[in-house]
């Protein structure tokens, strides 16, 4: 029998197919596997968990402002996440490579960000850490002002905007990280592709930012090279 699965992995492996199975990240019950870093909880005894589990759904209330990390450090993965804004279309994100806490305004950790904003879903932005794409000039613009600090270029828009479902339906991301290359579809389109990122591995944060976002779907799973389209 061993012999028999070495043989379909190794089979597997030389076809370019991902072997490896998907684990979710959100046991539908509670927050397990997660910590939450919401700077107004460190001094203030009445502020809210942002981060709510209703209905088997994970759900980000968006105020106060803050982050859910996940407790593990994750590398070389395919991240789907299932959405959708439960009220007004608003803000959120998922944060890859997450490491520093608080490193950006004392409020986000150091890491790459992959935007969900409404109708900018798949942009990045660079969090103390930074990534280059095609065309860096027209999506990010002039090279004299790029940085991954306060004041600095730091978002490099995607490669299409319409590719978000209509307000109240679930939208689908995908996340790909290999080495120091990332890839992004929202609802089967691509829509972003970066390279040289100045980290490979870390934490995967889930944003609080203004905005009611439910989560019915956050599942990882580990991948030998990128997805081709």
């Amino acid at each position: 029998m061993k012999t028999k699965l070495f043989l379909i992995g190794l089979l597997l492996s030389v076809l370019g197919i991902n072997s490896f199975a998907q684990t979710s990240l959100f046991n539908g019950k509670d927050l397990t596997g997660w910590s939450v870093d919401v700077p107004d909880m460190d001094t203030n005894p009445n502020a809210p968990n942002p981060f709510i589990v209703r209905n088997g759904m994970l759900v980000s209330l968006g105020d106060p402002r803050g982050h859910l990390v996940s407790e593990k450090v994750y590398s070389n993965y395919r991240l789907e996440v299932q959405y959708r804004f439960a009220g007004k279309p608003g803000n959120c994100g998922i944060l890859v490579h997450a490491s520093t806490p608080r490193a950006l305004y004392q409020m986000f950790p150091k890491s790459i960000e992959v935007q969900m904003q409404h109708q900018d879903a798949g942009d990045f932005w660079c969090i103390q850490e930074d990534i280059q794409v095609p065309d860096m000039l027209t999506r990010r613009g002039p090279e004299k002002d790029w940085g991954v600090s306060e004041g600095k270029l730091r978002r490099i828009k995607n490669l299409t905007d319409d590719s978000e479902n209509a307000l109240g339906e679930w939208n689908t991301m995908i996340i790909e990280c290999f080495n120091d290359e990332i890839k992004v579809w929202v609802n089967g389109d691509l829509v972003n592709y970066g390279f040289k990122a100045t980290s490979q591995k870390g934490k995967i944060a889930v944003q609080a930012e203004g905005s009611e976002v439910e989560f019915r779907k956050i599942e990882i799973q580990k991948i030998k090279k990128l997805s081709s389209n």
